[in-house]
């Protein structure tokens, strides 16, 4: 029989979230008849005659199943053919053209939390139940469209109860690609700290008693493997990071419901609302109480917080007398990949870990946790990985086809299709070849299951960047983007943007002048910049090492405000500490600029400061030095409001003009910085004027380009914007003084979002 009907096109995140039998319901409910199939560019729906109610049906369309997302709708009229007044849904084609989505990993959803604990279901106590509503989806993809066959679980053949749910259009698991059960699905095993398997009937209890006597736990999770330990145990926690050889840095915790997120935290609606979000981040939350280890975020004010996202996180807290807080680091020795594999964990790990629970399934793609912050009520992406990758952004330009690469710390790649950038998972710093092959691999397999060949490679300045030469052994043509552009395009990109004035404050990254740049003001578009202003240049003693002894910044600031004869009369306590000849070296060094690259850098800045003040003269991880600055700066702010201090201190701003640029001397600072601790103030107290007069001189500088550019855009990025009471104050106030302000949200300010910046760059240069 022939008809004429109506086909739709629809693209966006429209496979594997149960896209099909919600169509099929909703055709059904309003009498329509046709059919329903995947393919490669999304969903195709054809819907024949009568089609009187085709507008409330195309409504109710767009709000699609939970975790669905329509990027697009397309109409048109076709003939249809249908031998039966039906509606059906086809099996998956693929025409070779492809613009679909594939859906990031996403917790577990309530009604299969009730199953879970439902002693009378056939999933009771199963650690991979999941539904098309939720569970892994990326980690298991590997190719489209995405159906099981193309997935990790193509190796588990379903059992007649399963393969019927998963055929049942009417079930909440038709064609949910990871469906199984304890009969046809993966298993978990326990294993020695050599990876012999343990012959247990429940490895979830003997893994929890491993905790509360203090072992160390490697799991293999979702995306990777976790090191756990019991979060509430001071010792458990320093012998994770003695073996892992963490000596600082902040551990994130797992607990098992909000209610004990209160307990432990201040948490706000919004960050409310982000740890129970279906994405399950890591959430930076104000600690409450010392109820847990002191070890797992020393001389930090906040700790990484995230709720159970699988179903074994839930069976591990579900165990009767299960700690209250786990550890839940990235199973990886420092500085390499997360492991993804058993055996790669035993190879790397059996040294870390105590015991091993294992899982069966394979993991495709390596993703870490994701890490956001709710500042001025945004939540703002630290580090995008599970829950959000691969998620499109959707931009306002038709772009080419380009690889960028991104930088070298918390590195990302980005590629193009048309008005959609696909920012990778969080690869790392990109130092080693173990991090080197990941970015590889990852970028292998997005390029396959987005099926986009780049014409152009796009990178950073710096050429010795693992990302840089990697974009020069591609064979493509290749642009290059000035690291503080791809900042302030990155934030442009995500808002729509097409030109702005930009404060980019980060560690340092290659100027166009040859020199270190870190301090930017910049009137900036889509392909070109102008650098308007900047901070006052320091000498980098070491060059990189400075960065990793703040003590050199400490004394490459009071060398500039003094002066090489007379810096020594004004050295603080915290610098008298450093012996006398390591002095002596950095002096000699600084007096004949050699291995003292300048630099205009925010970050050293702060590196600066936080020595002067005693904070941080040696660090252990990139950023330790600025976090606890703004630590020390949030107590004394949270004093303040309290009544406890009345102690007002502040810094004079000096903006002078040098050439074309404006330029905001931190000298006058440094010395009333000093000046102020000679008088006995309190450090943390000073801490805060810092960050103050840094909100007010910024505040000044773009007043006074605007009014030369008339520019009421501003943007922010950087990695010094992660810093709360900097970008809260910069918001405010910009505001307060008639800009319209944006910054990162769902993409990071930090280097993790730089190649998003340098794609629409390139893409636009193409």
């Amino acid at each position: 029989m022939r008809e004429q009907g109506i086909e739709l096109k629809i693209r966006g995140v429209v496979q594997g979230v149960g896209f099909r039998p919600f169509v099929f319901r909703l055709a059904k409910q309003f009498g329509f008849y046709g059919s329903v199939a995947n393919c490669g560019d999304g969903v195709v729906i054809r819907i024949a005659p009568p089609l009187f109610y085709l507008d409330s049906f195309l409504e109710t369309l767009q709000s699609g199943p939970p975790l669905s997302r329509i990027t697009s709708l397309e109409k048109r009229c076709v003939d249809t053919f249908f031998d039966t007044r039906t509606f059906e849904i086809l099996a998956s084609s693929h025409d070779g053209s492809s613009s679909s989505l594939i859906p990031p990993d996403v917790s577990l959803c309530d009604d299969c939390l009730h199953e879970l604990f439902d002693p009378e279901d056939r999933r009771y106590l199963y650690p991979f139940i999941n539904c098309t509503n939720c569970g892994p989806r990326f980690s298991i993809v590997e190719s489209i469209p995405y159906d099981r066959l193309k997935t990790s679980m193509k190796v588990f053949s379903m059992c007649s109860d399963c393969d019927h749910e998963y055929y049942d259009p009417a079930d909440r698991r038709f064609h949910a690609q990871p469906n199984c059960c304890p009969v046809c699905g993966p298993h978990i095993s326990w294993h020695d700290s050599q990876g012999r398997e343990i012959e247990c009937d429940n490895p979830v209890t003997l893994a929890v008693i491993a905790l509360q006597q203090g072992k160390t736990v490697a799991i293999r999770g979702l995306g990777g493997f976790h090191l756990a330990v019991n979060a509430e145990s001071e010792e458990a926690v320093v012998k994770l990071r003695q073996r892992k050889q963490r000596k600082a840095k902040p551990l994130a915790i797992m607990v098992p419901d909000i209610e004990t997120a209160r307990s432990i935290c201040l948490i706000s609606a919004k960050e409310e609302e982000v740890l129970l979000s279906p994405e399950r981040p890591i959430v930076l939350l104000e600690k409450r109480s010392n109820v847990l280890a002191q070890s797992l975020a020393p001389g930090m004010n906040h700790l990484g917080v995230m709720l159970p996202y699988t179903p074994l996180h839930y069976l591990l807290f579900n165990v009767a007398g299960a700690p209250s807080a786990l550890v839940m680091t990235s199973g990886n020795k420092n500085g390499e990949p997360i492991c993804t594999s058993n055996e790669d964990a035993v190879q790397k790990l059996t040294t870390v870990a105590d015991n091993f629970l294992f899982h069966n399934r394979h993991i495709v793609t390596r993703v870490d946790d994701s890490v956001v912050r709710v500042i001025h009520d945004k939540m703002r992406i630290m580090r995008r990985a599970r829950g959000f990758v691969p998620a499109a952004i959707k931009v306002s330009h038709d772009l080419a086809n380009v690889i960028a690469c991104g930088a070298e710390l918390k590195n990302t790649f980005c590629l193009t299709r048309g008005k959609e950038v696909f920012l990778s998972q969080h690869i790392g710093d990109l130092k080693s070849n173990e991090n080197l092959v990941f970015f590889e691999e990852s970028v292998a397999h997005l390029q396959n299951i987005l099926e986009v060949k780049p014409v152009a490679a796009v990178c950073d300045q710096h050429p010795d960047y693992l990302s840089s030469r990697y974009a020069g052994e591609t064979g493509l043509p290749v642009t290059i983007v000035q690291h503080h552009h791809a900042h302030a395009v990155a934030v442009m990109a995500e808002h729509g943007l097409n030109s702005a004035l930009a404060v980019i404050l980060d560690g340092s990254g290659h100027g166009s002048d040859g020199t270190l740049w870190g301090g930017e003001f910049l009137l900036a578009d889509l392909g070109s910049f102008k650098r308007l202003g900047c901070f006052s240049r320091l000498m980098l003693p070491g060059g990189d090492k400075a960065a990793e002894q703040p003590w050199r910044m400490g004394i490459s600031a009071l060398y500039e405000s003094y002066g090489a004869d007379t810096y020594h009369d004004f050295l603080p306590v915290s610098l008298t500490e450093i012996p006398r000849e390591k002095r002596q070296i950095v002096t000699e060094m600084l007096d004949a600029g050699f291995n003292s690259p300048y630099t205009s850098s925010c970050g050293r800045l702060f590196d600066a400061v936080a020595a002067l003040l005693n904070l941080r003269l040696e660090s252990d991880f990139e950023g330790q030095a600025a976090m606890e600055l703004e630590a020390q700066a949030l107590r004394a702010e949270q004093d303040g409001l309290r009544g406890l201090v009345n102690q007002c201190v502040s810094f004079p701003v000096e903006i002078t003009r040098e050439h074309d640029q404006l330029v905001l001397q931190s000298s006058a600072m440094i010395r009333s910085l000093i000046t102020s601790l000679s008088h006995g103030s309190d450090p943390a107290q000073l801490a805060l004027a810092f960050h103050q007069w840094l909100i007010t001189a910024i505040c000044q500088m773009v007043g006074q380009l605007a009014g030369a550019s008339g520019m009421k855009k501003v943007v922010l990025g950087g990695g010094c914007m992660q810093n709360a009471l900097l970008l809260q104050g910069l918001e405010r106030g910009l505001a307060r003084d008639g800009f319209e302000v944006f910054s990162g949200e769902m993409v990071p300010v930090n280097d993790g979002g730089l190649s998003l910046g340098q794609a629409v760059v390139g893409g636009l240069r193409k």
